[in-house]
This record gives C-alpha cells, structure tokens and sequence, in this order.
C-alpha cells in the first residue's frame, strides 16, 4: 500500500484476505484461492464485485481426489492423515471432501488443524502413530512439509509439483505454470484499464499427477507401471 502499487498479485486464500484487508482501491488478482465465494473474497465469480478478480481454486474437491488416487498408489493403505491450516478458512471445505474422499474408499482419515509452526510437531506425533500417509494443504509450507515427509519416512502428499519437487510423494492439482500465466492475463488486462469488478472469476482447466520415484525408492514403495503411466510427469 505504501509503494502504491498498480496491482497486487497474491497466492492462496490467507494472502488474498490481507490484501483485500488492506485495501479496497489497488487491484488484487488472485493467482489461485480456495473457494473465493464461500471465503468471502468476492460476491460471485461471474461479477466478483470490488477489487478482487484472477483464478478460483478446485483444491478442495481434488484433496477429495487425492485419496482415491492414494489408494491407487498404495494399495495397502487404510489410515490418511489430513494436515489443514488453521488459520486458512479454506481449511474447512478441503477437509470436507477428504473425508468425503475416505469414506468413498472405505479409508479412515484423521483430521488434523494446526499452525505453520506447529507442523514439525505434527510429523513427530505422527512419526508414533505411523499413519498409510499425509494429505497436506497447500497453504502450510510445502518445502518444510515434503523435507519433514521424507525425514519421518511419511508417504506425503499436496496439490502442487513444487511440493514434490522438494521429496513430497505425490501431487494432484492444477498445472501451476498455468495458474501464473492466467493470472498475467488478469494484470494485462487491468493495467490496460479494465476494472477487476468486470473480469469473472476463472477455475483452473488443467491439472496434472506428479510422482516422486526417487522418493517411493527411498520408502521402499512400489508403485504399479499402470499407476506411473497416469502421471503428467515422474521424477527419477
């Protein structure tokens, strides 16, 4: 606010809530968040009203996704932990549809709320309880969460490849790079003059299935050749 700047470009749910926070003049382009409707960010995607506009995330409906697909991945596997963000209000519908997810795959999810700083803690707790796998929302530190995965030898799965870019096991999402080019579409057109009260609101269009092997190696898991033919994309 301060710099006066001509748009803020903001990722996730949190993020979009303190722009919007702090202002009501400077354009706001959601590269990704929740669910901007139910969270308050804007009246409707068709007329978003106000200052915000850019892409609608479906993350909650694909975590539902995720344990199915981690059912597929790992056959054996019975009991999903769910990590969501506390102070994330798009906590509540992803952990809606994982629980959706479990009981449609007859998998037994346990929820849990915490805080970025209390994520080591939750991978401790788990490294006793020693779950089939995690869910983590993508809000929460995706690099800290993929190193802990991997320290405490917890298949973990999130939405987006950076996380498993850095040792996470799986992702199941949209296509990030897509994400970042909408949302440069979105400043274009405000910076040429459009106001974003008059840009509907997007939802994603492409996804993509990202697998670590290196990372199913070190686990010793193994995963089917007609699971890894899904990917978009495995990384050795």
């Amino acid at each position: 606010m301060r710099l006066n700047v001509d748009v803020i470009v903001t990722w996730f749910t949190p993020a979009a809530q303190a722009a919007k926070g702090a202002t009501r003049e400077i354009p706001i382009v959601m590269a990704l968040a929740g669910d901007p409707v139910t969270t308050g960010l804007v009246d409707s995607l068709n007329r978003p009203g106000g200052n915000i506009t850019g892409m609608a995330g479906v993350t909650a409906e694909l975590s539902g996704k995720s344990v199915e697909l981690i059912r597929e991945m790992l056959p054996s596997a019975r009991r999903v932990v769910a990590l969501a963000n506390a102070p994330d209000p798009f906590s509540k519908p992803f952990l809606e549809h994982i629980l959706l997810g479990g009981r449609a795959t007859g998998t037994m999810i346990d929820a849990k709320l915490i805080r970025a700083e209390e994520l080591e803690a939750a991978f401790q707790e788990m490294e006793r309880e020693r779950p089939d796998a995690v869910i983590v929302q993508p809000s929460l530190p995706s690099k800290r969460a993929a190193a802990l995965g991997l320290r405490y030898r917890i298949p973990a799965v999130s939405a987006f490849r950076a996380f498993v870019a850095e040792g996470g096991l799986m992702s199941y999402g949209a296509a990030e790079s897509y994400l970042y080019r909408q949302a440069a579409v979105y400043v274009d057109k405000i910076l040429k003059g459009a106001k974003p009260a008059d840009l509907p609101v997007e939802q994603p269009t492409q996804f993509e299935l990202i697998v670590n092997m290196k990372t199913a190696k070190a686990f010793g898991l193994k995963i089917s050749e007609t699971f890894l033919l899904r990917a978009d994309e495995v990384i050795e």
